[in-house]
């Protein structure tokens, strides 16, 4: 069954399952950095649209020039400022200024659990519909292409595999979804991973 704006709702609306972090696949790893890592405060937006065929995700492929995670597949979203009112706030200014996305084009529907990565960011993920009527303006400088993949890929485990890069002298394992000529990774996969074990919890309550 496609899944829809109500089953998101009902998924966001759970108790808190627990932060996450880049050391989900890492137990020992985990152990022996997150504890020193910084707490630097991010926010993101999973934007969702309702399109003829089924909700899609908006992502963003990052511009090749930057110095950190160049060519890399995210959600909009960055660094909160000293300025913003709120986690919510900067994600919603971040998403503005990455790929013309106001405010009033999303409807924010819930949050994710605070999500933790291995380069020292605290995450909050904000989950909304986007108005299908919204066309992308990517700023060049942040962003090379704003794209859309299907929600229900995304959230079927069959299509999540486990890869590995070594680094900091140890072997790490992360979430990918590669969809197309796209290689959705790390942080972003799993953070996908997050909402895809809401609406599992659902399902497990038998109202999926």
């Amino acid at each position: 069954m496609p899944l829809t704006l109500t089953h998101i709702r009902a998924a966001l609306a759970l108790p808190p399952l627990g932060e996450r972090s880049d050391f989900d696949l890492d137990p020992d790893a985990r152990a022996a950095l997150m504890p020193g890592l910084a707490q630097r405060p991010a926010a993101v937006l999973c934007g969702l649209v309702e399109r003829a065929e089924g909700l899609q995700v908006v992502l963003t492929k990052r511009a090749a020039h930057l110095n950190r995670h160049a060519g890399q597949v995210a959600f909009p979203g960055g660094k909160i400022d000293s300025l913003d009112p709120s986690p919510l706030a900067a994600a919603l200014r971040e998403a503005n200024e990455e790929i013309g996305l106001g405010a009033g084009q999303v409807e924010i529907l819930g949050a994710l659990d605070p999500y933790q990565t291995s380069t020292g960011f605290r995450v909050s993920p904000f989950v909304g519909v986007i108005d299908p009527r919204w066309r992308p303006v990517p700023d060049p400088d942040e962003v090379e292409e704003v794209f859309e993949t299907p929600l229900d890929f995304l959230m079927d485990p069959a299509n999540r595999v486990r890869h590995h890069h070594d680094r900091w002298a140890r072997r790490s394992h992360y979430y990918a979804m590669p969809w197309g000529d796209y290689y959705i990774w790390g942080a972003t996969a799993g953070m996908l991973k997050g909402l895809s074990d809401r609406l599992a919890a659902l399902a497990a309550e038998g109202a999926l």
